[in-house]
């Protein structure tokens, strides 16, 4: 009978406790749901968060240091030793070694990579920090290495196997050749344990890079030559033949946004963008706005980000809403919005409500390149419920209900 299956995705997070699965022979199905529906995983996983494992008698594990404890325990009793100390104090250090690959070091180098790689928008200025810290622990960890040749004991434990996968992942994506040159003590170890049985099956095709990815700005649309603008000024200006005046009127100019076509609405956007920044949200602004709303002028939208599951920390969940707001740029004029970060770092996510011009959310946001990440379902302003949804995500006064679970409010942003 099957001991479980192992459900993961191609983070580093889950390398550690697929190298255990690997290494052991452990009678576990691995399931990597980026590349497989899996029905069990989003039904009895209500956090849809990775790795996840579903035992026998119904167990479900979630959280990386749950879930190695788990396996490790299904192995022999010397195995078990080896992995997480055969003393009190030699456990202390594996846990204190494998949480210090597991937080902020992990987190720091995820973030770069994220940004770095375009995925999240990019801040230079939290690069560079991130940076600092990743130099900060290699110097911590060489500081270890220079007398120890592994991390916690005298032989690899699950703090140097979850310490190597965050590390495999920075020496494959933001720290090359010059940062290794720089820390050689800290490459003697990560050799050494890639070297080793418990890894070499799980990182067989893994690979270092000599140049660190580099952040590629989206590339600004190129402007025409002079030559070319002034051969297309020359063609418009040429006199059209006509028979019977002498002079044509000037060409009518076309909008500037598609949604300038709807002209000017009864509901002052403005008026009601004051209102909401000088006055108390739900004693005045929100009852002045269903005073004033015109469903006639505006459509109203729930806007959710589809892929939760892979957002780590909340403040880079919120300089994600802030990069999306910055490309909408071009349609504030015509919509107003609110998106909030729920949840906690390594397990939140990103929903809020917007008022566009039109009945069609498509005008308003396509001018970012980005809109297609989100999910967009449109409101009835006479149903209760979708009314409420609104106060709630332009109030940020209550927690948000995700699979009948409150969700604390944690960040947000304001379009206006």
């Amino acid at each position: 009978m099957s001991q479980g299956t192992l459900f993961i995705s191609p983070s580093p997070r889950c390398q550690a406790a697929v190298a255990i699965v690997n290494h052991y022979n452990l009678d576990i199905e691995v399931v990597n749901i980026k590349s497989t529906v899996c029905k069990d995983f989003q039904e009895k996983f209500t956090l849809h968060q990775v790795p996840a494992f579903l035992g026998p008698k119904g167990l479900r594990l979630t959280e990386n240091a749950a879930i190695l404890s788990y396996l490790i325990d299904l192995l022999p009793e010397k195995d078990q030793k080896l992995l997480f100390g055969f003393t009190p104090m030699e456990k202390i250090q594996v846990l204190r070694w494998y949480s210090i690959g597991n937080s902020n070091l992990f987190s720091s180098i995820a973030g770069n990579f994220l940004m770095l790689s375009g995925i999240y928008q990019y801040n230079k200025k939290q690069v560079d920090s991130n940076m600092q810290t990743i130099e900060l622990y290699a110097k911590f960890f060489e500081e270890r290495l220079v007398d120890y040749t592994y991390l916690a004991t005298e032989n690899i434990s699950v703090g140097d196997v979850q310490c190597f996968s965050a590390w495999a992942f920075a020496f494959s994506s933001i720290c090359g050749s010059e940062f290794r040159k720089n820390h050689p003590y800290l490459v003697r170890w990560f050799n050494t344990v890639l070297a080793s049985p418990i890894v070499s099956e799980t990182y067989a095709d893994y690979k270092l890079i000599d140049e660190p990815i580099k952040y590629n700005p989206p590339k600004k649309e190129k402007k025409e030559s002079n030559k070319q603008q002034q051969q297309q000024k020359k063609k418009d200006e040429e006199p059209k033949k006509e028979s019977t005046e002498s002079n044509d009127a000037a060409p009518q100019k076309k909008p500037k946004h598609p949604l300038e076509l709807l002209g000017k609405s009864t509901f002052v956007l403005d008026e009601w963008k004051r209102k909401y920044s000088n006055e108390d949200t739900r004693p005045v602004a929100l009852p002045w706005f269903w005073e004033h709303y015109n469903p006639e002028e505006y459509s109203l939208w729930k806007v959710e980000y589809k892929y939760n599951d892979e957002l780590t920390l909340t403040f880079m969940s919120n300089n994600l809403i802030g990069g999306f707001f910055n490309r909408l740029t071009g349609s504030t004029k015509y919509m107003f919005g609110s998106m909030v970060v729920y949840g906690e770092n390594n397990n939140n996510g990103i929903i809020g409500a917007f008022m566009v011009r039109g009945q069609d959310n498509v005008p308003a946001f396509d001018v970012a390149p980005d809109w297609e990440s989100y999910s967009y379902t449109k409101l009835d302003p006479t149903n209760e419920d979708d009314k409420e949804f609104v106060n709630n995500m332009w109030a940020w006064d209550k927690p948000v209900v995700v699979n009948g679970e409150n969700k604390e409010i944690v960040d947000g942003k304001v379009l206006k």
